[in-house]
């Protein structure tokens, strides 16, 4: 099995969750379904970046989301909730890989979460195959070479499978994924409810290279991870690029799991998060650098972040 594809390799289509349950998102439903049409159109770029594919809950969500995205396409699946990156399936050989899904530990178990990955493949007919543990895609990032990273508090966590050992795990990603090799790193960011999913610290950019937020305010309540993640890189001969963290954002006086990593890389576009925050003009920009080839573009994602994600966690692409 060859390694899954980097996702700035060219796609057919991106899947994007739309929300559409108000019991979950209250007041930050409407406008977090505009955020989500940000992001479909800067991936659309009117027709020269790619075909999306809106996954809606219901038919009310879906009447939504064809007003504000009439480009786009938009399937109607139920689901649990909008995070298709954990729940749906990783494309490699022209087959889907699904994997057992537990609602991050047990946090969030939602109906429709589990099987959402086996209807999105049967909509692009694609054969369909589930692995015997549990594994979340923004658990991990690849380069496309077989070079995997993911973090410790993550993937071996107890919550997710307890009688699997770091070697089990490293031979299941080698089995299901193709994976050649894995760097670990270890904690992700605090007050993540995914237990440190990879997307949120750390983002291959090319082969062998990774983007990594550096601390550059003093209270960042992230910064021993940052340093501890690019120790870990640097010593697996990993070439690293910083980029500037939002540093501490908060809502209701809790501290968010913002980060600049969860952008998305599109054919046509890179489309970062960004939160208000004083560097994110200059995040842009750095990540714009990485992706000389793209029209990198910042797009506000607060009300998404209260459901705990942004736009990499809400996405799932269908390589070409």
């Amino acid at each position: 099995m060859s390694a899954p594809l980097p996702e700035w390799a060219e796609h057919e289509a991106m899947w994007i969750g739309f929300p559409s349950h108000a019991e979950l998102w209250e007041v930050d439903l409407a406008p977090a379904q505009e955020e989500v049409a940000a992001l479909a159109s800067a991936l659309w770029q009117d027709g020269k970046g790619e075909e999306i594919r809106l996954v809606a809950a219901n038919e009310d969500a879906a009447a939504r989301a064809r007003t504000l995205c009439p480009f786009a396409t938009v399937i109607v699946e139920p689901f649990g909730d909008v995070w298709l990156r954990d729940t749906g399936p990783i494309v490699l050989d022209g087959k889907a890989q699904g994997f057992g899904f537990n609602g991050w530990g047990g946090k969030y178990e939602l109906e429709g979460d589990d099987s959402i990955g086996e209807r999105l493949a049967a909509t692009a007919s694609l054969p369909y195959a589930k692995a015997d543990w549990i594994l979340e895609g923004g658990a991990i990032d690849g380069d496309g070479t077989g070079t995997l990273i993911t973090t410790e508090e993550c993937l071996l966590n107890e919550n997710r499978n307890p009688g699997l050992s770091r070697e089990d795990i490293e031979e299941r990603l080698q089995r299901d994924l193709g994976a050649t090799r894995i760097v670990w790193l270890g904690d992700g960011l605090q007050n993540d409810h995914t237990d440190g999913h990879v997307d949120n610290l750390a983002r291959f950019v090319a082969p062998g290279r990774v983007a990594i937020p550096e601390a550059v305010d003093e209270d960042d309540p992230n910064a021993d991870a940052f340093g501890d993640a690019a120790a870990a890189l640097l010593d697996a001969d990993l070439e690293v690029t910083a980029i500037p963290s939002p540093g501490k954002v908060e809502r209701d006086g809790e501290i968010m799991p913002a980060s600049y990593m969860n952008f998305l890389i599109g054919n046509a576009a890179v489309v970062v998060p960004i939160y208000g925050a004083a560097n994110d003009e200059a995040a842009v920009e750095a990540i714009a650098a990485l992706f000389p080839d793209r029209k990198a573009v910042g797009l506000r994602a607060d009300h998404l972040l209260t459901g705990g994600g942004s736009f990499h966690c809400i996405s799932q692409q269908v390589p070409a």
